[in-house]
């Protein structure tokens, strides 16, 4: 059993280690006030954002699910692995050396179970794509020529060959140091009853691959009639890196065309997204022998993100001087029955993408590779061109089934396409599908609203409106960020921005001034604790804090040591305080994190990173960042209403106590203490405000 890795070196991996790429490699984020970034939750179902992230100081939080943490906590819950692992597997991603405690064991090879295990797919990768230009890949070579796919092609796309021998890759691997149970947890081979023998024989191969571009398993071609295996095409079966449900192949090379351009096109083989790629159509991706289903619909939702104007969905499509802007889906379906049947499944998705749902299908049902062969490049792009909306595809594909000649077609086509139009969750849309179809199969309206209302109310279908604001409760503040100064140079805009911090944490729930003043100054102590003047946070004391959570808080940054050095680690100041205040305490530290502060926006980079400060590939090796003067001036104005506070406290205790005193010395001594604190107040106040309270 290996030892602890040294505390040093798992600093040197959170320092080194880029949050924002690793989130956004799965996450679309988008700028949301300073040094934040929203997207949708990667670890829970959801259509608008409540994830947050920010980078500078290496912290994630989702308001939705209360989840949240720094980058170790993210990769235990995106890759369902241990810290230790989690720890190991970035080391491995950044090129880090891990040491381990003396005297203890370390494994017989480095990094964590699950990066041996990427290791063996990626060596498995270079093995086939080696072999492809071998003799006895001839046929593999004549496949993909004949699709009007070169040299070049395959080697982009990482097409490859898996020789027809009993355990070729197997010996291979064994020669680089992987053990035959690596392999096998790999799926790139299977045990047998006289050992463990290549699952991929005599196949072309297709890499498939996470949106970072690391090899999660294959996708495989029949080659030959003798092939044991009679089905046409093979996957990697379900494995520790590998879930048929949760890829998409091609998304490394689509992903970052998919977040610019917001749209998606969904085919249906490893050589249709080929052929979409060569052809222009860069977003194209494919499932990997199983049908698009609900988890494929989240990664695509988390990619493509969806269209706001002022809280308002734009979910149709639209267009600014003849561009397309709204987000777009777009699935290429075969006009026979199967492809019809996919439709109808597609239709059932089609509410988890808050996007416009399109259908592209060639005129003589060829696929995007086919056409391609037969008519070119400019014809597939065309045909993606003339995609028609899914709704409108699957609702004429059932009515071309009936005569509406005659009036049993017609009532025959109204039973048949109300079971569809029921199930559009958005009631605006609903209706004008069913004016549309009840001219296109020639009965009144009426009679098509009665149908499709019984079907609705048989299938349980819940109202959901597509158009609807996000968040009610953020209109009126958002807008604020998107003017010069901010929330900051506006007093109401900022008071709104303080109130909303206060009604959407869920730790506490109170929102009053006294509330509002300590979440804030809790919030910029975590976020900007050089902006916090030492000699007056040493006169704070629990007296100074009424809200339990802040009284914690407080004593919290006592035990991390109190005020951080100024030479202390961004990422190592987190996980100080987190470690001090206890697993009570650390969703509250999330949520303070990565809370927007009313004030003016820095000049940053793309990854929330003032400009000038910080390294975008080494984000969070900086240390504690510089203050500006408004996070100077804003600490000032929090700690002087906590001082004033305590002083107000104190002053009213020692009010009470005068009152039961005789008149006396100890009554005058009482009397001058007040006195000189309320003096005290005037100067802070005088200091921070720049003018005496009167």
């Amino acid at each position: 059993m290996a030892g602890m890795i040294l505390k040093e070196d798992v600093e040197k991996v959170r320092a080194t280690a880029d949050l924002y790429d690793i989130v956004s490699a799965s996450v679309t984020l988008k700028p949301s006030g300073t040094g934040t970034f929203v997207g949708l939750c990667p670890f829970h179902d959801e259509k608008t954002p409540s994830f947050s992230v920010r980078p500078s100081l290496g912290v994630w939080h989702c308001f939705g699910c209360g989840l949240g943490g720094d980058v170790f906590g993210y990769v235990e819950q995106q890759e369902n692995i241990d810290f230790r692992e989690a720890v190991e597997l970035l080391a491995d991603k950044y090129h880090i050396e891990l040491h381990y405690e003396a005297g203890s064991q370390r494994p017989e090879h480095a990094g964590s179970k699950r990066a041996r295990l990427l290791e063996a797919n990626e060596a498995a990768q270079r093995y086939f794509m080696s072999q492809i230009t071998s003799k006895e890949a001839l046929a593999a070579r004549k496949l993909l020529g004949g699709r009007s796919f070169g040299q070049a092609d395959c080697e982009r796309f990482g097409c490859g060959y898996a020789p027809q021998g009993w355990d070729n890759l197997v010996r291979h691997l064994a020669e680089q140091g992987f053990t035959q149970q690596e392999m096998l947890d790999a799926g790139l081979a299977r045990q047998g009853q006289r050992g463990i023998y290549d699952y991929f024989r005599g196949r072309v191969t297709w890499p498939i691959r996470d949106s970072t571009g690391r090899t999660l398993g294959f996708g495989a071609r029949k080659l030959y009639e003798d092939d044991a295996i009679a089905a046409k095409y093979i996957n990697t079966p379900d494995t520790q890196l590998y879930r048929k449900n949760q890829v998409l192949y091609g998304i490394d090379l689509a992903k970052p065309n998919i977040v610019k351009k917001r749209q998606v096109v969904i085919v249906e083989g490893y050589t249709d997204v080929m052929a979409c790629h060569l052809a222009g159509i860069d977003t194209a991706v494919a499932t990997c022998g199983t049908a698009f289903g609900a988890e494929h619909a989240k990664i695509v939702r988390r990619l493509i993100a969806d269209d706001s104007l002022g809280g308002i969905q734009l979910i149709g499509p639209r267009k600014v001087e003849g561009r397309q802007l709204s987000s777009r889906v777009v699935f290429t379906f075969d006009g026979d029955a199967a492809g019809q049947k996919a439709a109808l499944h597609a239709f059932g998705l089609d509410s988890a993408f808050l996007s416009q749902t399109f259908v592209a299908v060639a005129d003589d049902n060829l696929d995007p590779c086919d056409l391609r062969i037969q008519q070119g490049n400019e014809a597939v792009r065309s045909l993606i061109e003339r995609s028609i909306p899914l709704y409108d595809f699957v609702i004429n594909t059932v009515i071309k089934r009936f005569d509406t000649s005659y009036i049993t077609g017609r009532v025959g086509a109204v039973k048949a396409v109300s079971e569809l139009i029921a199930q559009i969750r958005d009631r605006s849309q609903m209706d004008a599908y069913m004016r549309k179809t009840a001219r296109r199969i020639g009965v009144e309206l009426d009679t098509m609203r009665r149908e499709v209302e019984s079907a609705r109310r048989r299938l349980h279908v819940r109202d959901e409106d597509a158009y609807a604001p996000r968040d009610r409760q953020r209109q009126g503040v958002e807008g604020f960020s998107e003017r010069k100064g901010g929330a900051y140079s506006n007093p109401a805009a900022r008071r709104a921005l303080e109130r909303r911090s206060a009604i959407e944490q869920s730790y506490y729930r109170i929102d009053d001034a006294v509330f509002i003043c300590e979440q804030q100054f809790m919030a910029t102590l975590i976020q900007v604790p050089l902006a916090i003047d030492p000699q007056w946070f040493e006169q704070l004391s629990l007296m100074n804090f009424m809200t339990p959570v802040f009284r914690s808080l407080f004593q919290a940054v006592a035990a991390a040591g109190g005020l951080p050095d100024p030479n202390t680690p961004q990422g190592l100041w987190m996980h100080n305080l987190t470690k001090a205040a206890g697993p009570m305490l650390q969703q509250a530290i999330n949520e303070l994190a990565v809370m927007p502060l009313p004030l003016p926006e820095e000049e940053e980079d793309s990854r929330g990173f003032r400009t000038g400060a910080v390294s975008a590939h080494e984000p969070a090796s900086v240390q504690l960042r510089q203050p500006s003067p408004a996070e100077h001036q804003y600490a000032a104005e929090l700690l002087a209403r906590l001082l004033d506070s305590g002083f107000m406290r104190r002053i009213g205790s020692a009010m009470q106590k005068m009152k039961q005193l005789p008149d006396g010395p100890e009554k005058i001594a009482l009397l001058g203490q007040i006195a000189s604190m309320e003096m005290t107040r005037k100067d802070l106040q005088a200091q921070v405000y720049g003018n005496t309270v009167g």
